[in-house]
């Protein structure tokens, strides 16, 4: 009696654990599969984006969107061709306390499930795209605790009772039945009777789904040690002894709401834990949900899915796994050579203070540099690369601070850039347009189109019904002879490069030696007058967009006595000649420099000069 009672206890201690285990850890582990698969985890790439949603066509050709303002020309038909003037682009606030409530509760709701992402680290465990997700798991399994109980209520409507030893629970691929021994007559009174039934080894069937196995073992175990107390052979006096179904019953009662409670207070733990061990994630340099500069980053992605939460959470997703896959990392410390450096370089600031990027198609009329960049997919592939550096590392310049200056202005030059029939050129500027729409949102504050040839403003005119107001708000075009005036509306003259109409290159002056802008009337004589104090040597600059005028310089004393001294007699500059002119003169008296511009021409002319002055000591 005493070797039945320790082992009815040992199998009350094992099923007491195994049923902890079936409650603690199974059931969450299927909530977290189901949730996974139903909302959390990203579709495969080609279904990214809403199926419904029509795909923008050429927006923000850096990144992802773009602007529609139009420089207006009448001087030439073929140069200026025009599309319908659009209001242009203002900048949203990137501070959240002057956000309407709306656009503040869609952000709080981006960060939870941010938050709730990085606690569960999905975003680390992001599955390939390549991969469907994981199927859920099967109905069965959640079937299996109420047959149990079936089973446990009708005991003698069951097979014989089954009794599997440790080693063959270990090794399922062991079957052993044992044979049937005889049933002992009717004991007469004061005898013992040694009750042997009828025991039935079954084999345990291995799942082949891994996420199952602990589940299916689990719950045939619980079977298996249920019926082996049953099944236990012993000398006991005649008097019934009670059910193995109701004894286990009772185990279970009692067990229960300690195991409840304990599968509460686990839960709370383990949320607590994943809390503290929440993963970083960082976006161009700046982690996740870490400060103020995260807001920022999170108002780009709601801002391109028009505030839809759920559509910018995947969003995020998607760039994260996407920027791990490409290795954005490493790319922004790897050296990729100086033969690209022509094509794409950052010069200066707008008038708002938004870095500079000029893109010039035109470098890629070099057959040589061409081949290097496009004959091939792996050499497209290396273009890629070198676009996404590029861009990434003039991301990270960007202050991401709320009320910084976080886009850029991109400056198109499409001055003898290779035609549409440039299929290798196409084809990776497609590529990256892609790349960049889908993971580089709101960077560009305008997008300025210049020395734009007739059959661009063609194409742009088919696909400007398919843009947005808000992209099209970003666009500017401009022909080849309104170019500088345009760039000169956006950006000051010290600022833009020589080559593009301003007075931006190495010499005497920098880019914080300002520049003043006249604008001289057609058929008109401007004079410019530098009036001097003291002995000293002036330098100054000059240019006039386009020239085809008349320059001329001299200096004039304060003394009446004094003679007028010609420092640049008056000649026509021609608008091959060089851009700008520099010139200086020494002063040994009071007086001024007077320079005159006159202009002949029926046109409107741009006048830019600027100025210093260096003491003397003669």
């Amino acid at each position: 009696m005493a070797e039945g009672e320790e082992v009815h206890k040992q199998a009350q201690e094992t099923l007491a654990r195994v049923e902890e285990e079936v409650v603690v850890t199974d059931v969450p582990q299927a909530e977290k599969a189901a949730s996974t698969t139903i909302e959390k985890v990203p579709p495969p790439l080609p279904e990214t984006e809403e199926p419904t949603k029509p795909k923008p066509i050429k927006e923000e050709p850096e990144e992802g969107a773009a602007d529609a303002e139009v420089s207006k020309s009448g001087d030439n038909i073929n140069d200026e061709k025009t599309i319908p003037l659009s209001g242009s682009f203002k900048e949203e606030s990137t501070r959240v306390s002057d956000l309407p409530e709306i656009e503040k509760k869609a952000l709080e709701e981006l960060k939870q499930l941010i938050q709730e992402a990085l606690n569960k680290h999905e975003f680390t465990t992001l599955p390939s795209p390549l991969l469907p997700p994981p199927p859920p798991p099967p109905k069965e399994d959640q079937e299996k605790p109420e047959a149990l109980e079936e089973k446990d209520k009708n005991p003698v409507e069951e097979k014989p009772s089954q009794v599997v030893a440790d080693d063959e629970i270990a090794n399922p691929e062991s079957e052993t039945v044992a044979e049937p021994e005889k049933i002992a007559e009717p004991a007469k009174e004061g005898e013992t009777v040694e009750v042997t039934e009828t025991v039935v080894v079954t084999e345990v069937i291995e799942e082949k789904v891994a996420a199952e196995v602990v589940d299916d073992d689990g719950a045939k175990t619980v079977e298996a040690i249920k019926e082996t107390i049953v099944s236990v052979s012993s000398l006991v006096p005649q008097e019934p002894a009670p059910t193995t179904s109701e004894a286990t019953k009772e185990a279970e009662e009692k067990a229960a709401p300690s195991l409840e409670a304990e599968a509460v207070e686990k839960d709370a733990k383990v949320e607590t834990l994943a809390s503290l061990l929440a993963e970083e994630v960082s976006i161009w340099g700046v982690p996740l949900l870490a400060d103020e500069r995260s807001d920022v980053i999170l108002l780009k992605f709601l801002r391109a899915r028009d505030f839809k939460v759920k559509d910018a959470f995947t969003m995020i997703k998607n760039t994260v796994r996407w920027r791990k896959e490409f290795g954005i990392d490493e790319l922004v410390e790897q050296e990729l050579g100086s033969d690209l450096e022509k094509v794409a370089f950052m010069h200066g600031f707008d008038k708002e203070g938004h870095p500079v990027c000029y893109n010039v198609y035109g470098e890629f009329q070099n057959k040589e540099l061409y081949q290097k960049a496009f004959s091939d997919e792996e050499k497209r592939l290396r273009f890629l690369r070198w676009r996404i550096q590029f861009l990434e590392r003039s991301i990270r310049k960007l202050d991401f601070k709320p009320g910084g200056i976080s886009t850029l202005v991109q400056v198109n030059d499409l001055k003898n850039s290779p035609g549409p029939n440039k299929w290798e050129l196409r084809q990776a500027t497609k590529q990256a347009l892609q790349l960049l729409q889908d993971n580089y949102p709101e960077f560009v504050a305008k997008q300025v189109f210049i020395n734009v040839p007739w059959w661009y403003l063609a194409v742009n005119r088919m696909i400007s019904p398919f843009l947005t107001q808000r992209t099209k708000s970003k666009f500017v075009f401009a022909g080849p002879s309104k170019s500088a005036e345009t760039l000169l509306r956006y950006i000051t003259a010290e600022q833009v490069p020589v080559k593009y109409g301003g007075l931006s290159k190495d010499g005497e002056f920098g880019t914080t030696d300002a520049v003043t802008e006249v604008t001289v009337r057609p058929a008109a004589k401007h004079t410019v007058e530098f009036p001097v104090t003291e002995s000293c040597l002036l330098t100054w600059e000059v240019r006039v967009v386009g020239w085809d005028v008349s320059y001329g310089a001299e200096f004039v004393p304060s003394a009446e006595e004094s003679y007028t001294v010609i420092i640049q007699k008056a000649r026509k500059v021609a608008s091959s000649e060089e851009p700008v002119v520099c010139n200086s003169f020494k002063i040994g008296e009071p007086g001024k420099v007077v320079l005159t511009i006159d202009n002949a021409t029926s046109k409107k002319k741009k006048l830019l000069y600027r100025l210093k002055t260096k003491a003397s000591s003669d």
